[in-house]
């Protein structure tokens, strides 16, 4: 890859950044298709949001960002057009700049991965799917999987008003989806149980969840990206579950987010 004068500038923007994907998939797609562009990591504190993104709008060669946590409900604000899964969810993962200078975003992270999970063979249409965590990248999840079809979403968060707010718009968007807000009770019969919080991306983080009283049929998901084996995956392992790592589901959003940017990802 050769940076010059002409090289575009593509971001993804977040605190931490050390555990992001994108500038490595992205770089890769980009050195592949003999595209004269480069995604570089931009650690951007939360109360530093506005006064970055301000900054980085007057930057012309800046094209696009992706953004992860802790900004993507608060970017919603500083952008002047959102796509319909952001207005949905009120976050986005991906911004770009239009013809005319505006920006737009949208949110990706809930259909990569359902399609992260299809692409390894595992549907969701009718499943039972137990979800843990309903912030940004949760909820976003959450209404991809009942999009998707599943036959019954259970959610769970520390932030009891968040999931119960996440859970009433699903229900009010989804009506066929039977939609609850639980605990994870020990022996629950779910098809699918998802970790959908930011515990294991530390070394030292606890388990989202013990693997162990569910049943050895129960796929055991983690939506972190680094490390890809997780605490959690390596205990579900251990336990004889199924496991699915936030590789797949980071390489669904990356997709998404390629062709939301205008290139062809298969490429």
């Amino acid at each position: 890859m050769t940076i010059d004068g002409k090289t575009i500038l593509y971001g993804v923007i977040g605190d931490p950044v050390f555990a992001v994907r994108s500038p490595e998939w992205f770089n890769a797609l980009f050195e592949r298709q003999g595209i004269n562009a480069v995604m570089l990591p931009m650690r951007v504190a939360r109360e530093e949001l506005k006064a970055a993104f301000d900054g980085l709008k007057r930057i012309d060669t800046l094209r696009g960002l992706v953004i992860t946590m802790p900004h993507k409900a608060s970017m919603c604000a500083l952008l002047d057009t959102l796509g319909p899964a952001a207005r949905a969810l009120g976050a986005v993962n991906a911004a770009r700049r239009m013809e005319d200078g505006r920006w737009i975003g949208d949110m990706f992270d809930g259909r990569g991965c359902v399609e992260g999970l299809r692409g390894q063979g595992r549907e969701v249409s009718g499943r039972s799917v137990f979800l843990l965590g309903t912030g940004a990248a949760g909820a976003a999840v959450s209404f991809a999987l009942a999009e998707a079809g599943v036959s019954q979403l259970a959610l769970h968060d520390v932030d009891a008003h968040r999931c119960e707010s996440v859970a009433a718009r699903i229900g009010a968007a989804f009506p066929n989806t039977q939609v609850s807000v639980e605990p994870l009770r020990p022996n629950a019969a779910y098809d699918i149980v998802i970790n959908a919080t930011p515990l294991g991306m530390q070394p030292d983080d606890p388990l989202p969840f013990d693997p162990a009283p569910l049943p050895e049929t129960t796929l055991v998901v983690d939506v972190v990206t680094k490390p890809e084996l997780t605490p959690l995956l390596i205990r579900a392992k251990q336990t004889g579950h199924r496991t699915h790592s936030g590789r797949f589901m980071h390489a669904g959003q990356a997709m998404e987010a390629a062709r939301f940017f205008g290139f062809d990802p298969t490429g």
